[in-house]
């Protein structure tokens, strides 16, 4: 009886709560309807990694293989050079781009002139709006073999480098072409976390005889640690996630050994040889290493007494 009384009170609570918010109920229906449609309705096309799917035999009547295409591609000698390759451009991603992102926000934050700040923040958004053709296009007339770099090298040194023919520059660019293109992006929510640190922290900091490096030390960084940490957090998620359309561009026959990475492996092995299972195999490979990697990040971070996204 006691226990029935209890439902019947929390189904009266849930049923206010939903009475007094339902606008924003409302409000959220379209991102649900997205996720429920393009995320999670796909993933039972995840049993085509167990199976030798063939678009003739239809989902269903596809033999089972089980772990086979698990043991083909853990076994196959492109493995550990993709993995290679892919933690690589991620790690670079981390270590260079993130900061970069967190570093041009922090500058942006410190303009007093509002003009000149807007101006510089329109300036640095604009990339983000350009396609990876077009990145891509404006990457050749610069470090291409007759392009503007190599011209002058060719006149002052002799000889050009192979910017996009080689595999040293590889990593190097498609990092530069990621902070160029994204970083001034990137900076939005980190703008917005920097609005939300209370002035009056700076103001006696300046009574202190703080300078603009200590209140960046002491005030800024400390006050989006959180930020920080949750951005850390989602990227890691999709750290083994290289972005497709800028890699398919950049990558040749000259540089294959270092740009082959797990996202353009996916599409050569599933659209170009037709081998469905083995591409979704290698997509749930990686979905689970994310997981791994998000989970153990974000137990980390609650050891050290930060928030975590969950």
């Amino acid at each position: 009886m006691e226990r029935a009384l209890i439902l019947n009170r929390q189904k009266t609570i849930r049923f206010r709560w939903l009475k007094q918010y339902w606008p924003f109920y409302v409000l959220a229906l379209p991102g649900i309807a997205y996720f429920i449609t393009f995320h999670y309705a796909p993933m039972w096309g995840l049993i085509l990694a167990f199976k030798d799917y063939s678009p003739f035999q239809g989902l269903w009547d596809s033999p089972w293989v089980g772990g086979d295409n698990f043991r083909q591609f853990f076994s196959t000698p492109d493995f550990f050079m993709l993995l290679k390759n892919t933690l690589l451009i991620s790690v670079l991603n981390l270590t260079v781009y993130f900061p970069f992102t967190i570093l041009l926000s922090i500058m942006l934050n410190e303009i007093r002139f509002s003009a000149f700040k807007r101006i510089s923040q329109t300036i640095v958004y604009l990339p983000h709006f350009l396609s990876w053709v077009v990145i891509y296009g404006i990457t050749i007339s610069f470090f291409g073999p007759s392009g503007v770099i190599n011209h002058y090298l060719d006149q002052w040194l002799g000889s050009g480098a192979a910017f996009l023919t080689g595999n040293d520059w590889f990593r190097p660019l498609v990092v530069f072409q990621a902070i160029w293109k994204d970083a001034g992006w990137g900076t939005i929510i980190f703008l917005a976390a920097l609005a939300g640190i209370n002035p009056e922290l700076y103001e006696a900091a300046k009574v202190d005889g703080a300078n603009r490096f200590q209140n960046i030390w002491h005030i800024t960084l400390p006050g989006i640690k959180s930020t920080i940490v949750i951005l850390l957090l989602l990227r890691l998620g999709s750290s083994l996630d290289s972005n497709f359309m800028q890699i398919f561009l950049m990558s040749n026959s000259l540089n294959i050994d270092v740009s082959n990475v797990f996202d353009l492996y996916v599409y050569h092995v599933g659209l170009e040889q037709f081998n469905y299972s083995f591409a979704i195999t290698v997509g749930m490979f990686k979905s689970v290493v994310s997981l791994i990697l998000v989970l153990s990040a974000n137990y980390a971070a609650r050891l050290l007494g930060e928030d975590g996204i969950f």
